[in-house]
């Protein structure tokens, strides 16, 4: 079967915010990868889980990756941009993905505990929401969802 060039962009993307994650995990973060391209499809942001690195609760790969697309936009609202993440983002993110207007929400795999996009609770389409997004949820999963139970699976033997 041949993949239309909207998945390819999707899966390029996709691949990347990957290989962020991977570099959070490696320095001792939860994996998550995310990446901000505009309707051009040109790079414009990039963010890696920092929490452990910074001591911020604050410092989720969306966050980072969403101030660095508001300073090198010099704007906050982001509606021509696309977000890339390997999670599903919590509560918080989701909150700053409405509140950055952002034009669309792309990401790897459900998170069954705290998502906030369409698992366990919707942020992006409540009532409350001032702002709509399109979302599309699933791009690369087994890739996303193999990342994190790898990296927890590592994390629980060095415990031991």
């Amino acid at each position: 079967m041949l993949e239309s060039p909207e998945y390819l962009k999707y899966r390029k993307w996709m691949n990347y915010a990957l290989e962020l994650a991977q570099i959070a995990g490696n320095a001792g973060e939860v994996p998550v990868g995310a990446v901000i391209v505009d309707t051009d499809d040109y790079l414009i942001a990039v963010g890696e889980n920092r929490k452990e690195r910074d001591q911020d609760p604050t410092a989720h790969a969306e966050i980072i990756a969403i101030r660095a697309a508001s300073q090198k936009l010099q704007s906050w609202r982001l509606h021509q941009c696309t977000l890339y993440v390997t999670l599903e983002p919590c509560p918080m993110c989701a909150g700053a993905i409405v509140h950055a207007r952002l034009g669309k929400l792309i990401y790897g795999v459900d998170d069954t505990k705290t998502g906030a996009i369409r698992t366990v609770i919707n942020i992006p389409d409540h009532p409350a929401s001032n702002h709509r997004l399109k979302v599309l949820g699933g791009i690369l999963e087994s890739d996303c969802r193999e990342q994190l139970q790898n990296w927890f699976t590592t994390q629980r033997r060095q415990q031991k």
